[in-house]
């Protein structure tokens, strides 16, 4: 049975969601799975703008054939190359023979690297500025380089306005037959997988994303169509915003998140002192999270969400433990900057990681790290109060 929405009065979405994935890439837990949009125009000249995953082919298909009552497809647009959304473009082939393959010359050229396939005389090489008539729908095409492949594209139709964003403006999570942002409380529902989906796919191309931004600003756009998640057609604006702040990586809130490792508990018990003098003094909403518990994606979400970071390690092996030197390594490959950060460090015989964070945080661009830094030995020790209210004190004056 097909499961497919119109997102006006001739344009479908006739994607699939998928609630059996576990890691996105094999890489990324998602508890809500995700959603693989896809978008059918029908017009004089049919288009399908992508395809899905091939853990949703069948009932893509099913949706394909239900949106078309019988017509066939004149034109795929390829936006973005990746296989949960291009995995399906041979049997597309296939199926709809007469179907022109609309895409950069990059992505034709990666056509022919994930599928035996010859395009000779069923291709459309297009790039920006170009455009594209099915009728009464005309698309213009933008360059959208490494947001977040070489390859992609996105496109705006002029007739509804509408920009179909590839993976730009996209979230983990499937769409519960909502699929539009004013039909779900999107804060609650979806802006933490949004923002992890963003600082973790995305981040390191803060530039290409502003880049994007730019071109985008220059279009009347109503309406956001991504590959993920739910379609932008109401405050389009506030979503612009929060990519606009995490591409040019400015703190989306004045807040602190604690992030910590503890191999026998001593440093879990001194991050808990100082949470709770940080709430005496005034801050809220504090996140504590122990880095060997908290997947990596979900901590760089919530540092790309916060504007202080507090990072308390022990030593071990005479380093940084294992599970934060993996957080920092990530940290710097997907350009974290711009955050102030307060270092407590342990050690038994030899406190020797908080020399060692600051050299990978020196790495990193316009990071503030405090003067005052906690330096426990085994344990947090009532003697030394004093030194954790002077440390608790340096991070409320700047926040």
């Amino acid at each position: 049975m097909q499961s497919i929405r119109k997102v006006t009065e001739d344009i479908l979405w006739v994607g699939c969601n998928d609630r059996r994935i576990t890691l996105f890439e094999n890489l990324f837990p998602v508890p809500k799975g995700v959603s693989y949009n896809s978008y059918l125009i029908l017009d004089e000249k049919v288009t399908l703008m992508d395809t899905v995953d091939a853990s949703a082919t069948e009932q893509f298909f099913e949706n394909l054939e239900a949106g078309l009552a019988g017509r066939s497809i004149d034109y795929l647009v390829v936006h973005h190359m990746e296989p949960d959304h291009a995995a399906n473009i041979k049997l597309l082939l296939e199926k709809y023979p007469e179907i022109q393959v609309v895409a950069s010359a990059k992505a034709l050229q990666m056509i022919g690297q994930f599928f035996d396939l010859d395009l000779s005389g069923r291709s459309m090489e297009v790039k920006e500025g170009d455009t594209l008539s099915t009728g009464s729908h005309t698309f213009h095409f933008v360059a959208a380089p490494m947001v977040h492949w070489p390859e992609v594209l996105v496109s705006y139709d002029e007739k509804e306005k509408i920009l179909f964003s590839a993976d730009a403006f996209g979230t983990f999570g499937a769409l519960n037959g909502t699929i539009f942002n004013d039909e779900v409380d999107f804060e609650r529902e979806y802006l933490a997988d949004a923002r992890r989906y963003y600082a973790n796919i995305v981040g390191k191309y803060g530039m290409q994303v502003q880049g994007l931004l730019k071109k985008a600003a220059g279009l009347d756009i109503q309406m956001i169509c991504p590959l993920h998640g739910p379609i932008w057609r109401t405050d389009l604006g506030w979503f612009i915003d929060k990519y606009d702040k995490w591409s040019r990586y400015e703190p989306e809130e004045k807040a602190v998140v604690v992030l910590y490792g503890s191999i026998y508990g001593h440093t879990e018990q001194a991050v808990n002192a100082l949470a709770c003098a940080l709430a005496e003094k005034g801050a809220r909403n504090i996140a504590v999270y122990d880095v060997s518990r908290t997947h990596l994606s979900d901590l760089i979400g919530e540092i790309f969400r916060a504007s202080h970071l507090v990072i308390a390690c022990p030593t071990y092996n005479g380093g940084i433990y294992p599970p934060m030197e993996n957080l920092l390594t990530d940290m710097k490959a997907l350009s974290v900057q711009k955050r102030t950060v307060a270092l407590m460090e342990n050690g038994t015989w030899a406190a020797a990681s908080g020399k060692q964070i600051l050299k990978r945080l020196e790495e990193m661009k316009e990071m503030l790290v405090l003067e005052e830094q906690l330096s426990l030995k085994s344990a947090l020790k009532p003697e030394r109060a004093g030194d954790l209210e002077r440390f608790a004190g340096q991070i409320m004056e700047t926040l």
